[in-house]
């Protein structure tokens, strides 16, 4: 865009002395972020319990914060480059943590459902603006190693977030699932405040409010067409009226950003092709996570008879597996180059997805799960380095946040797919039908992970020109 400067950004001159402490900090924020999905998906059942939710409430409670959270971040995208990164991300985390007080004091749906919403904006505020601070304080090899560790606690965040769920709910009760949040954000909101640079605005003008309400209807349409259809099927009429209705709001934006005087965003920048690589491959990197942590959840307390706080317990390997795994590909990624690892980081996941297919057992669903997560957590790394390994300092915030909204599309979409693939075994819980609903979801898992290995071969590029 005309109105951007392109020359602000210090960190291949001088990189800030703090940039490890503050990518840390910002990780931990990104930590929270990520955990308040399935730490809260865990504790379901004991808040509808105490506060009389009926199904559709407790739906909402989690796909309320996923919609906001996914639909907005092109917004907190750029915001983040108009405002500044360290306003945005500072404001972000005091309404995520001031909205996550509110949801733990909530007696009754309609606060708690606000709150959630509300934690959606906050969310969506921080994360792409707290990710293009990552690529604006790294470059090079550090910035792949960075991207590494901001990978690792996301990919590893959703299972872990099994195990604190299950400690949280069995111990002091589900609204620590919030509360929890409040003096860890407090904390981490106090020593950003002093520690984050004042990195220079990269861009001009003012808000294209009208673009942001369209591509929020449109994302959000998309979101939730993808989580009906889990649901109801991907014939329905109103699965289908969703989808229409999204890609109408996608077209009718295109139109304006044309038009705009200070446009939301560049479009030129999804005909990059690092940039459409990289949003292809976070978004099957993260359905494939989420659709086999659902699986493996359901398998092991519908099928093997596991309670929440052991099921929990057995996806601790998996989480630490998968930060392992993103960390290392990190460290690596300037020798092997995106292709090559992302690659073969899908092979290793559809032979991790293989192995319950093969055999059966708690030890071995575990066992599978953690080589798939062990791929997947090296094609975060991937998809990150592909999409952001060199985009100019003006362009971070929005293209961070594509990234992001990609990553949310990713999630809807997996756990709609994986839980109609194995219907027969969440409806059923036990038998041969149960086995069989499992073995087709881990098959579907499986080809998605090969097709899109020579998918990814074909269009990552093999530098980021």
């Amino acid at each position: 865009m005309s109105d951007t400067e392109t020359t602000s950004a210090p960190a291949p001159e001088a990189p800030n002395a703090r940039r490890w402490p503050i990518l840390g900090l910002l990780g931990l924020a990104q930590l929270m972020l990520i955990l308040d999905i399935t730490v809260v998906a865990i504790a379901l059942p004991h808040m509808g319990a105490e506060l009389d939710l009926d199904r559709a409430a407790l739906t909402w409670v989690v796909s309320g914060y996923a919609l906001t959270f996914g639909s907005l971040m092109l917004l907190g995208g750029r915001a983040a480059d108009l405002f500044g990164a360290k306003r945005v991300v500072l404001a972000g985390l005091a309404v995520f943590t001031a909205a996550s007080l509110a949801a733990g004091l909530a007696t009754g749906a309609p606060l708690l459902l606000a709150a959630r919403i509300v934690q959606g904006v906050g969310a969506a505020m921080l994360s792409p603006a707290a990710l293009s601070v990552v690529v604006r304080l790294f470059d090079g090899d550090e910035r792949n190693r960075a991207l590494g560790i901001w990978s690792a606690l996301g990919g590893g965040g959703a299972a872990l977030g099994v195990l604190l769920g299950g400690l949280i709910t069995a111990g002091p009760g589900w609204t620590w699932v919030f509360f929890v949040n409040v003096p860890v954000g407090l904390i981490v909101l106090v020593t950003l405040a002093r520690m984050l640079p004042d990195l220079p605005r990269v861009a001009s003008g003012s808000l294209d409010v009208p673009g942001a309400a369209l591509v929020a209807a449109a994302t959000g349409a998309l979101i939730y067409a993808l989580i009906r259809g889990g649901d109801h099927g991907w014939l329905n009429t109103g699965t289908l009226a969703l989808f229409a209705v999204s890609a109408i709001a996608y077209a009718v934006f295109a139109v304006w950003q044309r038009r705009a005087a200070a446009p939301l965003m560049d479009l030129r920048l999804l005909g990059r092709r690092p940039v459409v690589a990289g949003v292809f491959v976070i978004a099957v990197a993260t359905a494939l996570m989420v659709g086999v942590f659902f699986l493996g959840s359901f398998y092991l307390q519908n099928h093997q008879d596991q309670g929440a706080l052991m099921t929990g317990v057995l996806f601790l390997p998996v989480a630490l597996v998968t930060m392992a795994a993103a960390t290392a590909s990190g460290r690596v990624m300037g020798r092997l180059g995106a292709r090559a690892l992302a690659a073969v980081a899908l092979v290793v996941a559809a032979a991790g997805f293989l192995v319950p297919v093969l055999w059966s057992g708690t030890a071995v669903m575990v066992t599978g799960v953690s080589i798939a997560a062990a791929g997947l957590g090296a094609l975060f790394v991937a998809a990150s380095a592909t999409a952001l390994g060199s985009v100019a300092p003006h362009e971070a915030g929005v293209t961070s946040a594509i990234v992001s909204t990609f990553h949310e599309f990713g999630a809807s979409a997996g756990a709609a797919v994986v839980s109609s693939a194995a219907a027969a075994s969440i409806a059923t819980g036990t038998g041969a039908t149960s086995a069989a609903g499992f073995d087709h979801a881990f098959l579907t898992a499986t080809a998605i992970a090969a097709v899109s290995a020579a998918v990814a071969v074909w269009l990552i590029p093999s530098t980021n020109e």
